[in-house]
């Protein structure tokens, strides 16, 4: 009889493991929609039309009102230097932006910081005549754990904490030869970029 009850617990339990292991294959590792869900959920309607009434403040002087057009492309951009999604795990701004939760709501005042995967790639080549460079992403309690970056190949070699890019001085000539690359090979003069020595202290805590 014992048995008969333990082979019993075995099956509903591989039974349960199957079954969990079915639903998971069936959900998209990208989005975690279920794929050829027959009841699809419905869309949530977007910005309302009341963004185009003006809308009273003490604030102002005049009225706030916005164009649903304007609105609309705000809403579903990602950022204001990136229209899509970097990140598995980063919700688009269209989905997490709609309903009535965003009626009378200017979508030119939201927050929209840029994404710091474009302003990382901004930031020009730290060139080296050493084998080996040490990166702390300027020190502090802004910077992260000292890293070591080996430049030997003839290759942008980027920090895997803050993304900064080190390039060996006897591949210059050769990134200079390539069409184009992910890094800017001198300083651009961009507003993002981080100068060469990002310490203002020489405390051993001292901030970028």
């Amino acid at each position: 009889m014992l048995s008969t009850a333990r082979s019993r617990a075995v099956w509903q339990l591989s039974r349960v493991a199957q079954v969990s292991a079915r639903r998971a294959y069936a959900f998209s590792a990208n989005d975690k929609q279920e794929i050829n869900n027959p009841t699809p959920p419905e869309d949530v309607p977007n910005v309302s039309k009341s963004n185009e009434l003006p809308i009273e403040t003490p604030h102002r002087d005049a009225r706030i009102q916005e164009s649903i057009e304007d609105a609309e492309k705000l809403r579903v951009q990602q950022a204001p230097n990136r229209t899509g999604v970097w990140s598995r795990s980063q919700n688009p701004r269209a989905q997490a932006m709609t309903g009535p939760r965003f009626e009378q709501t200017i979508m030119e005042f939201q927050p929209a910081p840029q994404a710091a995967i474009s302003l990382i790639h901004k930031q020009p080549v730290r060139w080296t005549h050493e084998r080996v460079v040490e990166c702390d992403g300027g020190g502090g309690p802004l910077g992260h754990p000292r890293i070591f970056i080996n430049t030997d190949k003839p290759q942008i070699c980027m920090c895997t904490y803050c993304g900064l890019p080190f390039a060996n001085e006897h591949h210059r000539k050769h990134l200079e030869s390539l069409p184009e690359t992910a890094y800017p090979l001198v300083a651009q003069g961009d507003a993002a970029e981080i100068p060469e020595s990002q310490r203002i202290t020489d405390e051993a805590l001292g901030q970028r």
